[in-house]
């Protein structure tokens, strides 16, 4: 355990799963302090009808060597969310970083549907799910973190701003969503700079989530055997490698440097050494552009 956040406070909103949680349980190896919310508890379950808890990554990060605090919010609620910046406020004081990883839209995606086939309830709560959350949360938890100079807002999306600019992701709805989430670091990073505080946008790789993992039935320590079924699933990263990555800028005396920009896990693993799980460094949308998308073979050698 290392103890550079020691003294920080930090929001994961939507800190359930996936990489929210790995973010969160990095953090608190870090020793941070660190906020879980989520819908889901162990009494009450969201739409995502999950059985990961916000209870559960709260207890990790503590394990971890922080400390956790899980909060049940819907983030589309404003009220909640104005109480739970309070309660922080109250609490702490401070709030150093925020993380903006609230999702839950994947069974509202249909995928390779065009807009006018696409159920249009479904499509509009989605991006009210992936884009007003995160609007709602900053509005009320900025006036804290820019208290002091040096907080941070992490914007966690799906793509790059780059590679999200040039490609269709798979739906209307959903290539909307995670465009518009770069856009909101961007924007708020200029807002942000005259109180010395940066905000950018940060997207994981090729995600072995538990629900990605459960799609092709595997689990973190056979991942592998996906590669008879998904041969380019071998650039997958496991979400402890975004939390990382969430770590090193958090810990940056020089991190507005980043303000504004969108940045990937496999990019920063370059800049600050870090690496996933299993000691590799995986760049994942390198290899999307030049391999995957390509047509060509599925061979990670040069890009892990």
């Amino acid at each position: 355990m290392h103890t550079t956040l020691r003294e920080k406070v930090a929001l994961v909103a939507g800190a359930t799963r996936g990489t929210g949680r790995a973010i969160a349980t990095a953090l608190g190896e870090a020793g941070a302090t660190v906020y879980c919310t989520g819908r889901t508890t162990r009494r009450h379950r969201s739409e995502m009808n999950r059985p990961e808890t916000i209870e559960e990554t709260a207890e990790l990060v503590t394990r971890a060597g922080g400390r956790g605090v899980a909060v049940q919010v819907d983030h589309l609620e404003s009220e909640q969310v104005r109480a739970l910046v309070e309660r922080i406020d109250r609490e702490q004081g401070r709030l150093d970083l925020l993380v903006n990883d609230i999702w839950g839209g994947d069974p509202l995606a249909a995928w390779d549907i065009p807009l006018w086939k696409h159920p249009l309830e479904d499509g509009l709560r989605l991006l009210r799910l992936a884009i007003d959350t995160h609007v709602i949360t900053s509005h009320h938890a900025l006036p804290l973190l820019t208290r002091n100079p040096g907080g941070l807002v992490v914007e966690v999306t799906d793509g790059t701003a780059e590679y999200n600019a040039a490609n269709y992701r798979v739906s209307f709805f959903y290539d909307l969503a995670k465009v518009s989430v770069n856009r909101l670091a961007f924007s708020q990073a200029h807002e942000l700079g005259p109180y010395g505080c940066a905000a950018v946008s940060l997207t994981p790789g090729w995600l072995r989530s538990e629900m990605m993992l459960e799609h092709y039935g595997v689990t973190e320590e056979t991942w592998r055997d996906a590669l008879v079924r998904e041969p380019h699933f071998v650039i997958s990263e496991s979400p402890a490698y975004t939390g990382r990555a969430v770590v090193a800028l958090a810990a940056d005396p020089d991190r507005a440097r980043w303000s504004g920009q969108s940045l990937s896990s496999g990019r920063l693993a370059q800049v600050y050494g870090f690496t996933d799980v299993d000691g590799s460094r995986p760049d994942a949308w390198r290899y999307v552009v030049e391999v995957q998308d390509r047509g060509k073979p599925a061979d990670a050698t040069g890009y892990r």
